[in-house]
């Protein structure tokens, strides 16, 4: 039987072309996340290290937009067909197929994480191994922008992703995990949902100390 990483490579790499022609261009139509983001670059630019990745990233249009904005930026993600997309779609950057948990960079070597709603596919019981790996590759002070759908119970809830299936998280507990992990959480956006599942959007913001 197939994991749930098999099952969630597998579901992504089924998508690709119809999944980057519907969010390719999505921030423009998502004012909260947008400013987050550029929030997340801002406050990595001024830790002197400008090297972020983005886990997760799907067609790499978050990875060319955090270089835009100033950032030596680079994207990872589960799915070859992905990356093999974002390779075509931003030939100058660079994409690697990796897994979460197993990050292919130093320690300390990042001045940021983008996890944009890309830790919503991991099971609770596993999220707390894949967010120390995100502190293992963060240098002292660097940052961690988790995006992901929020719920107003005291746990976590399995729903059915249109992709594949996924959970949503208390915003309070989520920045227990963070803090568990040795992150200090300082900024959080909650707000209405930009889709129809009518979930709330979060975004939290987080130091490595």
């Amino acid at each position: 039987m197939m994991g749930h990483r098999d099952k969630t490579r597998s579901a992504y790499d089924g998508v690709v072309e119809l999944y980057a022609s519907m969010f390719a261009n999505r921030l423009e139509t998502r004012p909260f996340a947008r400013n987050m983001i550029g929030t997340f670059a801002e406050l990595v630019r001024g830790t002197g290290n400008p090297q972020v990745a983005d886990i997760g990233c799907g067609p790499g249009h978050l990875t060319a937009m955090l270089h835009d904005m100033g950032l030596d930026a680079f994207g990872i993600d589960l799915s070859p067909a992905m990356v093999e997309h974002a390779r075509r779609a931003h030939p100058a950057l660079r994409f690697e197929e990796a897994r979460m948990e197993d990050l292919p960079v130093e320690d300390g070597a990042l001045g940021g994480v983008l996890a944009h709603y890309s830790m919503i596919h991991t099971p609770p019981g596993e999220l707390p191994a894949l967010l120390a790996e995100q502190v293992r590759v963060l240098a002292p002070g660097g940052l961690l922008l988790a995006s992901f759908f929020a719920t107003d119970g005291p746990e976590a809830v399995r729903f059915d992703h249109k992709v594949t299936p996924a959970y949503s998280w208390p915003v309070d507990r989520f920045a227990e995990l963070l803090a568990g992990a040795g992150l200090v959480p300082f900024a959080r956006l909650l707000h209405d949902p930009a889709s129809e599942r009518g979930f709330l959007d979060a975004h939290l913001l987080a130091r490595l100390p």
